[in-house]
């Protein structure tokens, strides 16, 4: 037993504390072939909790499909996924979730889930060019909910200003679901050479293990345990196992690290994140499937009197683990020196398959490597269909009133809602408004690689140079979660294809899928079903779309007192712009990429702006829209309801869209692509009028076909996008829609200062403006 906190604890309590069942600790015992003591119940607690050993996930994760010609790091091989752009250069980019943290210290907590998805970019050898984030909260009425969002958004811009990474892109959502539980969301994107792409292994016998990085203290200790259960009204009290994040530190270490990594001193590296040195150690040494003997007497503290336990299990930020090539210590202390950074050896690795702990030489703990990783519990839970479903998914469109303008039928009018007024009230919905309030605290122009025309709130995804290439990437993130709460299914189908049609929009090849999965308590079978279904049907979608999941985080137990929050998938996907100046081909991987583009240049890549750009051009719709209202803000916002089945999604339609705007626009036929999602046809042609630096109406007619007009106006049907082009090519946009079966009609052209749309519509561009960019900021004052 040892004493903890003042508190003698038993090892039985102290595995029980981290979530381990009796189950496993007699799994513990078998493995080790006697009773553990404290410190190895804890490292076995948080090793096995579902946020590092991903027992209730592990099995149906495999059901994504890894595999692509580009990969040079699969999924789960490494800290994140690496896939090759050509010119011997690779894009690594990995998302993760800090969703506990930011629920109980909003700013610390989304700080430091900044800091930690940056190292795990640099761990890789990756300078991080990118951040993008995914976040999710409650109702702004909520005074809580007010706080915590003005938390979170001030932790990610503190972090990623201070480190000078961009914040370029991301999605916001705000669900009551979320009110108690907000998700916290982060992705970064970085540039590696090939040969500088470094592992997080542990090889060589008698190679030195060094800690590098800020001291040790007891903030965020126990914080992988933390994340493994779900919240309740006594959550406040885990304030400890939130960390603390120094992004001034992180920069040294990040710049730290590249210079060492540019040497070929280094064998492995491995970030110290969730579960701290316990994790680092264990999972390089099984990687390398190798052994390590390490003594904590060694690693820098910043707190007197920390226990061995305390030091296996701190989660302090801003360190990394090094396994550098015997012989070259004084080379790699030299480096740390420069950089003002702590940097020792703590230990040496050996070939036992044994993680052994030191306290001042005495032997603390005795582990196999893999039984930490390999041989954590593998778990296939139970799945039934959730109670509410049947109910949320009826949706009687006959007892719910259309919307028809004033003035046609006064008596209708009196219960029905005037279009105009409808769409004024979309646009200020927080979930679709500018989020101009939250990225005008983010520098996303620092480094200088983020495009105007793809920056915050100007773009369906966010368009940066590689310097390196002189190509140019989009990255995108999204998911709609009612779609989700729903029909997990398909909402993991339309969140692949709208974060994949959102970089078509711009002109861009995907490369890469990177996913967050948020959810409730997986041994809920209702919630597992919901998982289990989205992660299906995310499947079906990279596989028809021909997009490989390179890796990626599962964040289960969000939930709270008041129940689970909506199943959450978010996808992030990285596509490729090709430069006409740098060819089309690989010399070091030589299969084919799309060929330059041959249209409209600037700066020596073609894409889209998702604005409209000039008057006089013609408004072109993609797609065809359907009566489908069902999960639609439409609904949310105007009749309060969650109700009804999400839009069907044709993934094969989908492919083809794709494809239609990859040529068009690499051919130069489009000036603008701006893809219909919340709200609906008549959000997505305001929100082309005024994204842009200058404002400019449209004239739009709509064909009423059979459906009503809710639902033309501002149903949510998938894979439909407006589009505005120069007339002069009508012909080839037309024989190119033909050629890909897709659905192509002129709608309007572009002029003048209002927004137009047949006889039910007419707003001025500058009312559309203050709807819909103030809308957040006005709540927030």
């Amino acid at each position: 037993m040892t004493t903890i906190y003042q508190k003698t604890i038993q090892p039985r309590e102290i595995a029980k504390n981290h979530g381990v069942t009796d189950s496993e600790y007699h799994r513990i015992y078998e493995f080790l072939g006697r009773e553990p003591n404290t410190i190895e119940a804890g490292i076995f607690g948080v090793m096995w909790s579902e946020h590092c050993g991903y027992k209730h996930s592990r099995t149906t994760l495999k059901l994504l499909p890894k595999e692509g010609e580009r990969l040079l790091v699969k999924a789960g091989e490494e800290n994140a996924g690496a896939v090759d752009i050509g010119h011997g250069y690779a894009v690594v980019f990995k998302a993760e979730s800090h969703n506990h943290p930011s629920a109980v210290e909003p700013h610390a907590g989304a700080a430091t889930g900044v800091g930690g998805i940056i190292r795990d970019i640099f761990t890789m050898g990756a300078r991080p060019i990118a951040l993008l984030d995914s976040l999710r909260f409650g109702k702004l009425d909520n005074p809580k909910v007010k706080r915590l969002f003005s938390g979170v958004v001030k932790g990610i811009a503190d972090y990623g200003n201070c480190i000078g990474i961009p914040t370029v892109g991301g999605e916001i959502y705000f669900d009551e679901s979320y009110s108690e539980n907000p998700l916290v969301n982060v992705m970064c994107v970085g540039i590696v050479k090939h040969e500088k792409l470094a592992k997080g292994k542990a090889t060589g016998v008698g190679n030195p293990v060094m800690y590098l990085g800020a001291a040790t203290g007891r903030d965020g200790l126990g914080g992988a345990s933390f994340a493994s259960r779900e919240l309740t009204d006594q959550s406040e009290e885990d304030r400890p196992a939130v960390q603390v994040g120094d992004p001034f530190m992180e920069k040294l270490l990040l710049e730290a690290c590249l210079e060492l990594l540019d040497s070929d001193a280094v064998v492995g590296i491995q970030d110290m994140g969730a579960a701290g040195f316990t994790c680092a150690t264990c999972e390089t040494a099984s990687r390398g499937n190798s052994g390590m003997d390490v003594d904590v007497a060694f690693v820098p503290q910043r707190e007197s009197g920390m226990s061995a336990y305390e030091i296996m299990l701190s989660e302090s930020q801003e360190r990394m683990l090094v396994i550098v090539k015997k012989g070259r210590e004084k080379e790699a202390e030299k480096i740390f020196r420069k950089w003002d950074l702590h940097g020792v050896v703590v230990g040496h690795v050996n070939n036992s398959g044994l993680l052994r702990i030191r306290d001042h030489g005495k032997l603390v703990a005795e582990i196999p490597a893999k039984c930490l990783t390999d041989e954590a519990p593998v778990y296939n839970p139970s799945m039934s269909v959730p109670k509410y479903l049947k109910e949320a998914q009826h949706l009687d469109l006959e007892s719910i009133p259309d919307v028809e303008p004033h003035g046609r039928n006064p008596e209708r009018s009196r219960r029905m809602k005037d279009p105009t007024a409808v769409l004024k009230k979309l646009l200020s919905s927080p979930t679709i408004a500018s989020k101009e309030w939250v990225y005008q605290q983010y520098d996303h122009m620092v480094r200088t690689n983020t495009l105007g025309v793809g920056s915050p709130g100007k773009g369906d995804a966010a368009i940066l140079k590689v310097k390196e290439t002189g190509d140019y990437l989009a990255v995108s993130a999204d998911c709609n979660s009612t779609y989700c709460y729903l029909d997990p299914f398909e909402g993991g189908k339309i969140a692949v294809a709208e974060a994949a049609r959102n970089i078509a929009c711009v002109g861009a090849e995907p490369l890469g899928v990177t996913d967050c999965l948020n959810f409730g308590n997986p041994e809920d079978p209702e919630v597992f079903w919901q998982f289990r279904k989205a992660v299906e049907g995310i499947a079906e979608a990279c596989r028809v779309l021909d997009i490989p999941v390179t890796g990626g985080n599962v964040s289960f137990y969000n939930e709270s007192p008041q129940g689970a929050v909506d199943p959450t998938p978010m996808i992030g996907v990285v596509g490729i712009i090709r430069s006409p100046v740098t060819g089309h081909q690989s010399p070091d991987h030589p299969h084919p990429f799309p060929p330059p583009s041959r249209g409209r240049v600037r700066e020596g890549g073609a894409w889209a702006t998702s604005y409209f750009q000039k008057e006089g051009d013609l408004v072109f719709l993609m797609g065809e829209t359907k009566e489908e209202l069902g999960g639609s803000e439409y609904l949310k916002q105007i009749h309060h309801l969650k109700k009804g089945l999400p839009p069907r999604l044709d993934l094969n339609l989908e492919k083809r869209v794709h494809q239609f705007l990859r040529e068009a626009i690499g051919n130069g036929w489009i000036r603008s692509a701006h893809d219909c999602s919340e709200g609906g046809l008549a959000v997505a042609l305001a929100e082309c009028c005024v994204m842009g630096d200058h404002k400019i109406g449209a004239e739009v007619e709509l064909t009423d076909g059979k459906i009503r007009l809710d639902a033309l106006l501002f149903g949510e049907t998938q894979s439909r996008v407006v589009i505005s082009a120069s007339r002069t090519f009508t012909d080839e946009l037309n024989q190119l829609a033909k050629r890909l079966s897709v659905p192509f009609s002129k709608i309007g052209i572009v002029r003048g200062n209002d927004l137009k749309i047949g006889r039910w519509i007419r707003i001025d561009v500058d009312e559309i403006e203050r709807f819909w960019k103030t809308a957040i900021s006005k709540t927030m004052m």
